[in-house]
């Protein structure tokens, strides 16, 4: 067990102080022991330091909080409402909550083996590619499976859960970062959102190894980031924060990348590239070609060694997830074998799942694919396997965020789809068929033909149903078992569960016939 020390309000001050960050405070005890830490007034305890923040912070959470007996409160200058409870005045609250819950959890990142992984496209299955190698590694040596946060669900030795957000808040990620170390566990692998980097989530933390995937367009809107601009550069912060980075060179806006990179790379220890196009890579992928339905074969050259990787995973794009697993494993010596078995064994839950009528007349394809990137590199690659194929797109887009998808996401479909069906994909206070019909504008202007059925289970259901000689293509929400309407998680049915029932029906009819 790591978290056995007790840290006192000066340990906190000193921190802050240290980082900049501290602006006054009116303390007179600073030997008070701090046992609890927490931002959410529902969750206070024995000598719990409360936490001012968060857009929806409201002042009654300050007085709810002090009512159930904090010893302080820390908060940006305006949160600052009781001067006569102690409490501490910082410049950026953000910035100290995740210093207060490394200090609180003794920093248990230093003792593990971390990995964070950023793009626009492909996180998640490159984190559940490099968590297979590494725990086929782990496991050869009889230890620990390797702790995971990521948009799938988050596993740290003691908590397995789905996930909300892609990567958690600083406090909780710190929890899961401690319950791995308390559970011997040596390797971490997350996905980083830019969301978690511009807001600071990640903050203080330094990677083993980082992992810079591919940047497109996305999540630009009013709630996340204003301009690309933004979400571009929230994304390059991970190189400030990484011993060691893997760089895609097949990555749009390459040229920017790397002229970011020239100020951040004497803090770098390592840069390691990965092609399926440049021959100078690093780690360069070759001869790559479809088995089956689920299998992709390639030849792969690193400076360690030149050999063949079976994925059996769907989806030629994921070629790339590959490669930045494989460039993550040569950073840490991991042999081949290891990643060979652990690459062949990788799955994702939600990600390329694939499901075949037995007349093999349906295909149909479960994916996360859910923005501008992702959808044009799921397209590509369903066309170049399955040439023969009409494709059928099943989707819909989220309520209140992202905003720009509705445009690409509509173009696209109507571009490459035989035919849409438009549905519900969590849209949270919209409107759901309101949203459908703005995507439906775009999808029109691109010539594509569109259907609106808001119930996600019969929109996939008839797309499977009326579209013989198909790839139905059913991408947002992967094996996501909620969806949210209004400001609440309802219980959902997976879109892998709506496939194999509406696969059933369709045997059924054929048998009948």
């Amino acid at each position: 067990m790591i978290f056995v020390q007790t840290y006192h309000l000066k340990d906190y001050l000193n921190i802050l102080k240290e980082n900049n960050l501290f602006v006054k405070t009116n303390i007179s005890s600073l030997d008070e022991e701090v046992l609890n830490i927490s931002y959410n007034s529902k969750e206070i305890n024995s000598k719990t330091l409360f936490i001012c923040k968060g857009i929806k912070y409201k002042e009654e959470y300050l007085e709810e909080a002090i009512e159930k007996g904090i010893i302080c409160y820390v908060g940006e200058k305006d949160k600052i409402i009781n001067e006569d409870f102690p409490y501490i005045e910082v410049k950026d609250i953000r910035k100290s909550l995740s210093l207060i819950a490394i200090l609180y959890y003794n920093n248990p990142a230093s003792k593990l083996k971390t990995i964070g992984i950023t793009g626009t496209k492909g996180k998640s299955t490159t984190a559940y590619y490099i968590k297979s190698i590494l725990d086929n590694y782990m496991e050869s040596l009889n230890k620990p499976l390797t702790g995971i946060t990521s948009s799938i669900d988050v596993y740290d030795g003691k908590d397995l859960e789905e996930s909300l957000l892609t990567s958690p808040e600083s406090l909780d990620l710190q929890r899961h970062f401690a319950n791995a170390v308390n559970a011997n566990i040596e390797n971490f692998v997350m996905e980083v959102s830019s969301q978690a980097l511009k807001y600071d989530r990640v903050y203080g933390i330094n990677y083993d190894v980082g992992v810079f995937l591919n940047i497109s367009p996305d999540h630009i809107s009013d709630v996340e980031h204003p301009t690309f601009e933004d979400y571009f550069h929230s994304k390059l912060k991970l190189f400030k924060q990484v011993k060691n980075l893997c760089l895609n060179l097949d990555t749009e806006h390459l040229e920017e990348v790397m002229e970011y990179l020239k100020k951040e790379k004497d803090n770098i220890n390592n840069i390691i590239t990965f092609s399926t196009k440049n021959k100078g890579a690093d780690i360069y992928a070759y001869k790559i070609k479809k088995i089956d339905h689920n299998t992709i074969k390639f030849k792969v050259r690193t400076k360690s060694f030149e050999d063949d990787i079976i994925l059996t995973m769907p989806g030629l794009f994921n070629v790339e997830n590959a490669l930045a697993a494989i460039s993550v494993a040569e950073i840490l010596h991991i042999p081949y074998k290891n990643i060979y078995n652990g690459l062949k064994l990788a799955h994702a839950s939600g990600r390329m799942e694939i499901s075949v009528s037995k007349d093999e007349k349906i295909i149909a394809i479960v994916d996360y694919a859910h923005n501008k990137l992702s959808f044009e590199k799921l397209y590509k690659s369903v066309k170049e396997e399955y040439p023969n194929k009409k494709i059928i797109t099943v989707f819909g887009c989220p309520g209140g965020k992202a905003f720009n998808r509705r445009e690409d996401l509509g173009l696209l479909s109507g571009e490459n789809s035989f035919k849409t069906y438009l549905t519900a994909e969590d849209p949270g206070v919209e409107d759901p068929y309101k949203i459908c019909e703005e995507i439906a504008y775009y999808v029109k202007k691109n010539n594509g033909e569109y259907e609106i059925i808001t119930d996600r289970e019969e929109a996939i259901k008839k797309a499977i149903l009326d579209n013989k000689e198909s790839v139905i293509l059913i991408t947002g929400k992967g094996n996501e078992t909620r969806q949210k309407y209004g400001n609440k998680y309802l219980p959902w049915k997976t879109d892998t569960l709506c496939v194999k029932e509406a696969l059933n029906e369709y045997e059924s009819s054929v048998i009948s016939s």
